[in-house]
Order: C-alpha cells, then sequence, then structure tokens
C-alpha cells in the first residue's frame, strides 16, 4: 500500500468551497483512503462503474467509503460505513472487461449525512469536517511522540520501505502528518476506520498512538521469536558440524570413542559378559551407532537394542539353597498337602546337591482352579533362594509374543521370555508360565509352536529371540507351567514337560488349610486379632460343605472373608455402643455362620437309604472335584423304544445303547426275558437335568440300573460304581479316581466298584480317602451284579 501514497504538492490542494455537497458514493474492499493521498482504485461492479462516470462528466469529486464486509457484491447503506474521505478523480484508464482504473485524490474528511434516491448509483448529501488549528504545547507533544513511534514502527517494520519514512519528514503540516501515518500503517479495514470516526485532530492523534504502540509490541515480540528460532537453527547446524568433524577425526585418529556417552557404552558392553557372537554382533551394532547421527531415527532404533543386550544376565546368577530340610520346612509352611509335588521338588533338591548342575528342569503342574498351582510354584523359587518372574499365557495368540518382533517393525521389541529374563536379571530363576492350555492360534501364529524351543532341554541353550538375532541360553532356568486341563496342552509342547497332577483338596485338608493359612491372614487383614474372633472348626466345616462347592479353597476364602467383615461390622457397633469398655470374645460357630452367610448354598448328595427297583448310584468327575450321579430306568409299555434324558452328552447316550445291546443280546445269561424288550419302552434319567453330563464312566451305573428295572430286583442303595463299559462286557478303566472316591465317601456309600484296571491307581491315593470304602474290582458285568443284586 505504501508504494501507493502519494503526497500532493501543496499548490494543487482543493478549496473547501469548490466541493459540492452532493456526491455519488464509492463503495472500496479492503481499503481505506485518508485525505492528502493519491491511490489508484480498480472499478469493476456497474454501480461503481455509473458513479464514476457520473462524476467525470460533473465536477470529478466522488465520495470513497470503505465496505463493512469485502465479501458482498453490492452493498447497501448498511453496509458501508458513514465517515469516508471526499476525492477527486486525476486520472481514468479504461481495461479490457469492462474495467476502469481511477486515480483518486483524497481531499477532506466527511461523512454521509443523507442518501438520496438513485436506482443507478449510491448519491449522498455529505458534510465536510474542518478541524481548528491546535498549536497548544501539548498538541505540540503529542505529534512529536506520535512521529518517533512512527519512525519506530517503519524501522521495525520490514515491509515498509525506509523512504516512506525520509518523505515523512520532508512534511510540516500537523494534519497532513496524522493521516500520512494513519495510510502507512498496516492494519485492518476496522482499525483505520476508528480514525475517520473521530473529528478532533487530537484524539486522531491519540488513537493513531495507541495504534502504534500496539503495533511496534507485536513487532517487538515477532522479532523476539525470529532470534530465538534463528538461534535454534544455528546451534543445530554447528552441532551437525561439529559432530562431523569429530567423526572425521574419529577416522584419522582410530576407534577412540569421542563422546563420554559413547565410551561408557562400550564399557558396558566389555564388561557385560556377553558370548562371544553376542558380543561381536553388540560390537557391530556400536559401529554403527557411532557412524549415525543422533537425530536419526536409526541411532534411535540402534541404541534401543544395544540397551537390550545390555539389560540381560549374561553370567549374574543366585546361588541355590541346596539343604533339603529347609526347602521342605517352607514348602511345608507355605502349603498343606501335595504331597506328591513337594516330593518332586526335594527329589530335585537332592540331585542338584550331587551333579550341581541339571538339565530338564521342566515342571507342568496340572489341577483344576483354585488349588494352589501358582502360588506352589511361588515357594519353589523361595525355597531355592531363585528369583522368581510369574508370565501369563492366557490368550497368547501372537507367535510374536514368545519370540519377538523383527526390527524392520517400528516398536519392535523382545518377546515375553527375553523380557522375563530382564526382570529376573540372573541367568538361573525360576519361571512360571501361567495357563499355558489357554493358548489358543490365529493368522499370526501358533505361540505353542514357539514354545516348543523354550521348553526342550536339548534345544532351550541356543533360543533364538526375533528381536536379538542372537542365541540365549535359558538351560539354567527351571521352568514350572501350570494348566488346568491336560488335554488343552498341544502333545508336542507336553511331551517336553513332567506333568505332576494336583487333584483337588478333600474336605479335611480344605479344613487344615482354612485353620493355617485362611483365617489368621484374614483376620489380620480385616483389622482383628485372635483375642477378638475365634472361628470354630465346626464354622468353618458348615462353610466347606455347605456354602462353597469347589476343587480349590478359592471361594472358601470369600466366604470366610465375608464372615469376617461381619464379624468387623459386629465389633465395632458394640464398641461404639459400649465405648472403651472390654468387649466380649467374638465366638463364630455352626450358627452364626447361618446368620452371616444365609441359607445355605448347597446340599450334600446322599445316596439312597433303601434299595430301590431301576435306581442305581454311580460315580462323576466335575471340574470342581466328584460327585455321585443317580441313574434312574423305568418302563413302560411299547415297541422297544430307549428314551435318554438329563442332558446327556453323544458319548454317554453311546455308552446307554451299548449297555442296552449288551443286555439284550445276553439276555438268556442274565435269566431276563428275551421278547421283554418288543412289548416295552425304556426311560433313562439322570437328575439335575440343568446340569450337561458327559463321558464313558457310567456305563456299567446304567447297565445295573437296567438290568434292575426289567428283573424287577431292587439293586443295594449302598454301593456305587464307575467304568466304561463294551459290547462283550468288559469294564474299562476310567480317570478321577480321586475325586469320585472322595465322593462315594462323603454320600455314606460304603463298597465303591471300581475297573480292574485302575486298582494300580489306589496306591497313589491318600489312606485318609480309602479309609471306610471297601473298593472292589470288577473286570466284567458279570462281576458286579453279586455284589449289586445279592449273591442270588
Amino acid at each position: 500500500m505504501a508504494n501507493n501514497i502519494v503526497i500532493k504538492p501543496e499548490e494543487i490542494i482543493e478549496t473547501i468551497d469548490s466541493i459540492p455537497k452532493t456526491l455519488p458514493v464509492l463503495p472500496l474492499r479492503d481499503v481505506v483512503i485518508f485525505p492528502y493521498m493519491i491511490f489508484p482504485v480498480l472499478v469493476g461492479r456497474e454501480s461503481s462503474l455509473r458513479a464514476a462516470n457520473h462524476a467525470l462528466e460533473n465536477n470529478k469529486f466522488i465520495f470513497l467509503v470503505s465496505q463493512k464486509d469485502p465479501a458482498v457484491e453490492e452493498p447497501g447503506k448498511e453496509d458501508i460505513y458513514s465517515e469516508g474521505t471526499i476525492a477527486k478523480i486525476v486520472q481514468i484508464l479504461k481495461l479490457p472487461n469492462n474495467l476502469m482504473k481511477i486515480l483518486v485524490d483524497g481531499t477532506i474528511q466527511g461523512t454521509i449525512a443523507e442518501f438520496l434516491p438513485n436506482d443507478k448509483f449510491m448519491m449522498a448529501e455529505i458534510s465536510t469536517t474542518i478541524q481548528p488549528e491546535d498549536k497548544s504545547t501539548e498538541m505540540d507533544a503529542i505529534v512529536r511522540h506520535a512521529s518517533s513511534l512512527f519512525a519506530e514502527y517503519v524501522r521495525a517494520n520490514r515491509n515498509i520501505p525506509p523512504e516512506a519514512l525520509a518523505a515523512f519528514e520532508n512534511i510540516k503540516d500537523v494534519q497532513r502528518r496524522l493521516y500520512y501515518i494513519a495510510a502507512n500503517i498496516l492494519q485492518t479495514v476496522e482499525i483505520k476506520q476508528k480514525i475517520l470516526k473521530l473529528n478532533v485532530l487530537k484524539d486522531q492523534y491519540l488513537e493513531v498512538i495507541r495504534i502504534l504502540n500496539s503495533e511496534i509490541s507485536i513487532l517487538k515480540i515477532e522479532r523476539e521469536i525470529d532470534t530465538k528460532v534463528h538461534e535454534n537453527i544455528q546451534k543445530t547446524q554447528r552441532k551437525y558440524f561439529i559432530q562431523e568433524q569429530i567423526k572425521i577425526l574419529q577416522d584419522e585418529l582410530g576407534d577412540e570413542e569421542g563422546t563420554p556417552e559413547l565410551a561408557k557404552l562400550k564399557e558396558d558392553i566389555e564388561k557385560s559378559g556377553m558370548t562371544k557372537d553376542a558380543y561381536d554382533k553388540a560390537m557391530e551394532e556400536f559401529n554403527k551407532l557411532k557412524k549415525t547421527s543422533s537425530m536419526s531415527p536409526e541411532f534411535g532404533v540402534i541404541r534401543n537394542y544395544l540397551d537390550w543386550l545390555l539389560s540381560l544376565p549374561w553370567k549374574k546368577k543366585t546361588k541355590d539353597d541346596l539343604e533339603i530340610d529347609h526347602v521342605k520346612q517352607i514348602l511345608d509352611e507355605d502349603h498343606y498337602g501335595l504331597e506328591k509335588p513337594k516330593e518332586r521338588i526335594l527329589e530335585h533338591i537332592a540331585v542338584l546337591n550331587l551333579v550341581k548342575e541339571m538339565k530338564g528342569q521342566i515342571l507342568c503342574l496340572v489341577g483344576p482352579p483354585g488349588v494352589g498351582k501358582t502360588s506352589l510354584a511361588k515357594s519353589i523359587a523361595r525355597a531355592l533362594g531363585r528369583k522368581f518372574v510369574r508370565m501369563s499365557l492366557g490368550g497368547v495368540r501372537d507367535e510374536a509374543e514368545i519370540r519377538g518382533h523383527r526390527r524392520t517393525y517400528i516398536g519392535s521389541m523382545p518377546g515375553k521370555i527375553i523380557q522375563s529374563m530382564k526382570r529376573a536379571a540372573v541367568i538361573n530363576p525360576v519361571i512360571l508360565m501361567d495357563e499355558i492350555d489357554k493358548m489358543s492360534m490365529d493368522f499370526r501364529g501358533d505361540p505353542s509352536s514357539a514354545l516348543l524351543e523354550v521348553l526342550d532341554p536339548q534345544q532351550n541353550n541356543t533360543f533364538n529371540d526375533h528381536y536379538l538375532e542372537v542365541d540365549y541360553d535359558l538351560s539354567k532356568i527351571m521352568f514350572i507351567t501350570t494348566a488346568n486341563v491336560r488335554y488343552q496342552i498341544p502333545l508336542p509342547l507336553l511331551d517336553r514337560m513332567e506333568v505332576i497332577e494336583l487333584s483337588s483338596y478333600l474336605d479335611f485338608e480344605k479344613k487344615e488349610i482354612a485353620k493355617r493359612h485362611i483365617v489368621p491372614r484374614l483376620i489380620t487383614d480385616h483389622g482383628m486379632t485372635s483375642k477378638e474372633i475365634e472361628i470354630k472348626d465346626e464354622a468353618i466345616q458348615k462353610i466347606i460343605t455347605e456354602y462353597t462347592r469347589e476343587s480349590g479353597v478359592r471361594n472358601l476364602e470369600r466366604e470366610i472373608a465375608s464372615v469376617c467383615r461381619k464379624a468387623a461390622k459386629e465389633t465395632v457397633m458394640a464398641k461404639q455402643k459400649n465405648g472403651k469398655k472390654k468387649q466380649p470374645h467374638l465366638v463364630v460357630d455352626e450358627k452364626k455362620i447361618e446368620v452371616y452367610l444365609g441359607v445355605p448354598k448347597y446340599r450334600n448328595k446322599e445316596a439312597d437309604k433303601k434299595p430301590q427297583i431301576g435306581s442305581v448310584t454311580g460315580l462323576a468327575w466335575t471340574s470342581v472335584g466328584g460327585d455321585i450321579l443317580h441313574v434312574d430306568v423305568t418302563l413302560m409299555n411299547g415297541a422297544g423304544k430307549l428314551t435318554l434324558t438329563g442332558q446327556l452328552g453323544d458319548v454317554m447316550k453311546e455308552s446307554a445303547q451299548a449297555a442296552l445291546s449288551f443286555i439284550r443280546s445276553n439276555a438268556k445269561r442274565l435269566k431276563l426275558n428275551p421278547t421283554f424288550f418288543r412289548k416295552h419302552e425304556i426311560h433313562i434319567h439322570l437328575p439335575e437335568g440343568a446340569i450337561p453330563k458327559d463321558g464313558p464312566s457310567a456305563g456299567i451305573t446304567m447297565t445295573m440300573a437296567m438290568i434292575s428295572a426289567i428283573s424287577g430286583k431292587p439293586a443295594r442303595a449302598d454301593v456305587a460304581m464307575t467304568g466304561e463299559i463294551t459290547l462283550r462286557g468288559e469294564v474299562l478303566p476310567i480317570g478321577g479316581l480321586n475325586e469320585k472316591l472322595l465322593a462315594a465317601k462323603r454320600a455314606g456309600i460304603k463298597i465303591v466298584l471300581i475297573p480292574s484296571e485302575n486298582t494300580k491307581d489306589l496306591t497313589e491315593i491318600q489312606q485318609s480317602v480309602k479309609e471306610g470304602l471297601k473298593i472292589i474290582p470288577v473286570s466284567r458285568i458279570e462281576d458286579a451284579l453279586p455284589i449289586v443284586f445279592g449273591k442270588k
């Protein structure tokens, strides 16, 4: 804009008297014209062209005003400001496309008094603003201050040429100096229009001073920002040049490390005790790091890789505590029962005493939830004096979570094995791989296949993580895995582990665990002491039998915690009621349990007291332990149809078909009517129909129930049985014998029939389970008949 501003020679200033009162109005976009200012205006709108032509045909005077919104194409009276400048058209230049360029000469400040009616363009009556001359000292000071600010503004603003300041200094007239400053300020139309709105010269100068002060402050901030940016760029460039010089000097001097950081890194690599392959790889990456700029993304990738290599243990190990008595004491302190796993750990300690190092330390603890698999692994680590790291595999479906991601990926990192070693910080920790049977697989790979190398004693001394790309020795680690269901572990993986079965806790074991571990801990956790509360053995037994139904002790712990909370509430209320008087000792017995926990959730299934026709008791295994299974058979007139109800699985249905086929084919030997099946239907029902049931072990039970119903002979109520049958009448072995015997004992059964091939399993069952039970092995169905129906 400054290039278009021209100061008129004083001799051509028009007198006010020659200016007419009525003038055409020319709206302007994005510009404010001040008096004493010559400015070229491009005219393109039809109404504006008519206004300019009218002025040219008459006295060449025109009133210039600014639009409030430059986007309006055809502005009306409300779209323009009232204040503007009366100007004279000095020169015109007609352009193509019906455009006209006019050179206007600002004469005097004016205001629209009234719009006159005109259809072709805006016409208005203009009142001129004549300002009296002010020669006061105050006015002189204001002018001087405005002049100095304008000089500072021009010097600070790179968009205004220095020649503008030289031209300003040649102007003597106070009013002309004001309009020259206003024309050269680079500001919006709204800000400049404020100057034209004022009619007193002093007020106009004060407004200009305010605008200049604001602009100078902004320009100073911009200059500071520019200076800071320039300094930062200079620093970065200087740092880059220095780094390049250091690299050249290092190349000249040899392998001397330039920065203390790199020197410390190299020292750490040399002291880490890595294997030769790992050391060579680390030095190769270190040499790359030296030649890489710290601003390069590759620098961070290499540095992160070296940090991972250095954070891993290569030689550091903990000393094993090989005192068998000490280990036995800790295992007994932490867990009641679990004799087989404890015996296996003690055997391992004994071997370590003799050979000092042994491979193949991979145990798999299999058992239902809550039996203490994870806590047993912690106890093993504590007993041996080793670091313990737990690694959950539940839901892992990506092979890279085990082996790591390759370094080509952004944000790549090692797998869970290497991360666990970093946390352990020693080469011989106990690593627990929890829930190994809960892994899954998808398109990203099969993590269980990646674990084959980890859990193979012959291969894991050269475990290769995709991120590290060097072999790492896992052979010193004692791996312990846990699983709930054995058959859900992939067979190749299962083959590499020594499986130790943790069976369900028996009732008396749960009682001992509660007394020794759960109750004391929960009483302390709830802010009480054994002097304030006592939970009787009978109360614990009632919780176990009537409020929980599980293989472990997790629900038992929750119920005891509930008892402790209610007891704590009762104790606090009594204290607040009685003040500081000595509180009575709170005893929780069987009656209190029902008050605290409500109606019992479970009832013990008991065997029938009297023998019944068509009703036989079987034994079943469930995920929460053993249970007895009633099988009821009834006969109806019909055409030999077999109906099965009770939500039976396919395997159990097939067992029922096999049992019926055996009975029909051997009817004479069993002294049954061979034609009986032509006129009767058989209905087999297993009560508790909402619970799904499956498996072949109820085969012998259904056979006996059908024989009882068809022959009309009652079966003994104190006999329970389990076993799979064949069409030849053989009784095949079953699983879960320990849980089934426990269920029989709980239900008051006296005699249990088991398959002959399960006799060898009796040696592993505790004597306390077998006490009070007469266990009879049978190899064929005929062997069971005299026991179930009597010798006759």
